[in-house]
C-alpha cells in the first residue's frame, strides 16, 4: 500500500474521531514511515528532522498571540466591540439589520487583502476575530461560517490574483515549475487558466453563506465572558497607543518579512508607552504565546510529517500510479491528477509545497495526453491547491480556528476543516475539471 495514502487516511481518520491533531499527524507519520519501508527508526529520524522546518511559524504565532493580548490590554478590540454591541442593540429594536452582512463583508475583505494589499497572511486573524465573537454570539452568528469566509479570503485570491503571495505561487511557483517541465508558457494568462477553479471557490462560500449555515446557531455567552478581560479600560491615548503599534508590526512585518520581529515590535511599543506597564509585560507575553501554543505545535508536527513522506518516496509513487492508471483517457485524467493533488496537499498542509512535487510528472503527462498548454497550467495550479481549504494541517484552517476557539466553543476539525472541505474541494474538483476539458 502507498505510504502516503495510508499516513494521510490514518491521520484524517484519527482526527475525524477527535484525536488531537498533533497525535493523529505523529501517529500517521510513524504508521505511513513505516509502510514505506523506513522502519521505526528511520520514520523517528525524517519526523525529527523535519520539526526544525516548522519551528519559525510556530515562533512567528507564539509572538503574535502576546501581541494580540497587548492589544486586547490596551482597550482597542473593547472599543471595536462595544461600537458592534450598540449596533447590535439597535438591529434587535429595530428587526434584522445589516450588521451580519457587514461583519462578514469586513472579515472577506480583510482576508483577501492580508494576501495581497498588505500582505500579513493570517495575523490578522487573532487581532481581529476574539473581539467580535461575543457580538457574533448574541447574533447566534455561526462560527463555521465564518470560518468558511475566512478560508475562502486567505486561498482564492494567491490562486487568482498574481499580486502579493499570488505572485508568488503563481508567476514563481506555478509557471516556473511547468515551464521548467517542459510546456512554452508564453502568451499564458494563469488568471485566465484558474479563473474557472476561483469561480468554483466562490460557489463554495455563496452555498456556505447562503445555504448551509444561514441559521442561528447558539454560544455560550459566558464562556466568551470568562475569557474576556474584565480589567480593561480604554482611553483615547491607549488606542492611540495601539493604532500606532500595529501599524509599526506590519510596516516592520513587509519591510523585513519577519513576522517574528513585526510582533516584537508592536509588543514593545506598548511596554515603553506605559499601556502594558513591566511588572505585567512577562504575564502578558507567556499568556499570549499560550493562546497560540496550539497552531504552533500543529505547524511543527505537520513539518515533520511532510518530511516523513518525503523520506519514504512514496510521493512520486503516487504520482507515477496515477499516471499509469490514465492511459490515454484526458477526462479520467484530469480528475486523478486532482485527486491526487488533494491527496499530497491535504497530508503536506501547504500548496506551495505540493506543486513542484506534483509537475514534474504531470506536466509531461499533461502533453502526452494532448492538453494545451493553458489546459496544464491550470490542472497542476488547480491540484496544488486542491487541499489548502480543509487540511487540518494548513494554516488556511488553523488560522481561523485560532481566533474563533479562544472560548473553546469552536473545534478545529468539525467547525472549520470538515466545513471548508466540503465547501470548496468539491466544488474545486469540479470545476478544475471542466476548465482542464474546454481550455
Amino acid at each position: 500500500m502507498n505510504a502516503v495514502i495510508a499516513a494521510v487516511g490514518i491521520m484524517l481518520i484519527l482526527s475525524l474521531c477527535r484525536v488531537h491533531v498533533v497525535v493523529a499527524l505523529i501517529v500517521g507519520a510513524l504508521a505511513g514511515g513505516m509502510i514505506g519501508g523506513l522502519g521505526i527508526e528511520g520514520s523517528l529520524k525524517a519526523f525529527n528532522d523535519g520539526l526544525g522546518g516548522g519551528a519559525t511559524v510556530a515562533l512567528s504565532y507564539a509572538l503574535l498571540g502576546a501581541f494580540a493580548v497587548a492589544i486586547a490590554k490596551s482597550g482597542m478590540a473593547h472599543a471595536l466591540a462595544d461600537k458592534a454591541l450598540t449596533m447590535v442593540g439597535k438591529q434587535e429594536q429595530q428587526g434584522a439589520g445589516p450588521l451580519k452582512w457587514i461583519l462578514l463583508a469586513l472579515l472577506l475583505c480583510v482576508a483577501i487583502s492580508s494576501q495581497n494589499i498588505l500582505p500579513i497572511h493570517i495575523a490578522f486573524i487573532p487581532l481581529l476575530v476574539p473581539p467580535l465573537l461575543y457580538v457574533m454570539s448574541k447574533m447566534q452568528l455561526d462560527r463555521r461560517l465564518i470560518a468558511c469566509v475566512l478560508t475562502f479570503g486567505l486561498v482564492t485570491p494567491y490562486m487568482f490574483l498574481p499580486v502579493g503571495f499570488g505572485g508568488i505561487f503563481l508567476k514563481e511557483i506555478l509557471l516556473g515549475n511547468v515551464a521548467k517541465a517542459g510546456v512554452d508558457i508564453t502568451g499564458i494568462s494563469v488568471t485566465h487558466a484558474m479563473a474557472l477553479p476561483a469561480l468554483g471557490m466562490l460557489c463554495g462560500l455563496l452555498v456556505a453563506v447562503l445555504f448551509s449555515y444561514r441559521k442561528k446557531r447558539v454560544y455560550d455567552l459566558e464562556k466568551i465572558e470568562q475569557v474576556e478581560r474584565s480589567d480593561v479600560s480604554y482611553n483615547p491615548k491607549s488606542l492611540l497607543v495601539a493604532g500606532v503599534a500595529v501599524a509599526v508590526a506590519f510596516v516592520v512585518q513587509l519591510w523585513l518579512d519577519s513576522m517574528i520581529i513585526g510582533a516584537l515590535a508592536g509588543f514593545v511599543i506598548f511596554s515603553v508607552s506605559g499601556v502594558v506597564r513591566w511588572k505585567e509585560a512577562d504575564d502578558l507575553f507567556t499568556e499570549g504565546m499560550k493562546m497560540m501554543a496550539m497552531i504552533g505545535f500543529i505547524m511543527i508536527a505537520a513539518a515533520g510529517f511532510a518530511e516523513v513522506m518525503r523520506a519514504t518516496g512514496d510521493v512520486k509513487s503516487l504520482v507515477d500510479s496515477a499516471a499509469t492508471l490514465i492511459g490515454n483517457n484526458k477526462a479520467i485524467g484530469a480528475l486523478l491528477m486532482l485527486l491526487v493533488g488533494l491527496l499530497v496537499t491535504m497530508g503536506i498542509g501547504s500548496s506551495f509545497s505540493t506543486v513542484p512535487i506534483i509537475a514534474a510528472i504531470f506536466v509531461p503527462l499533461g502533453v502526452q495526453l494532448g492538453f494545451s498548454p493553458i489546459a496544464i497550467v491550470c490542472i497542476v495550479g488547480t491540484a496544488g491547491a486542491l487541499g489548502d481549504a480543509g487540511s487540518p494541517a494548513s494554516d488556511s484552517t488553523l488560522g481561523p480556528t485560532s481566533g474563533l476557539n479562544i472560548d473553546g466553543q469552536h473545534n478545529h476539525i468539525w467547525d472549520s476543516v470538515v466545513p471548508t472541505f466540503l465547501h470548496y474541494n468539491i466544488p474545486l474538483i469540479i470545476f478544475g475539471w471542466v476548465a482542464a476539458m474546454v481550455l
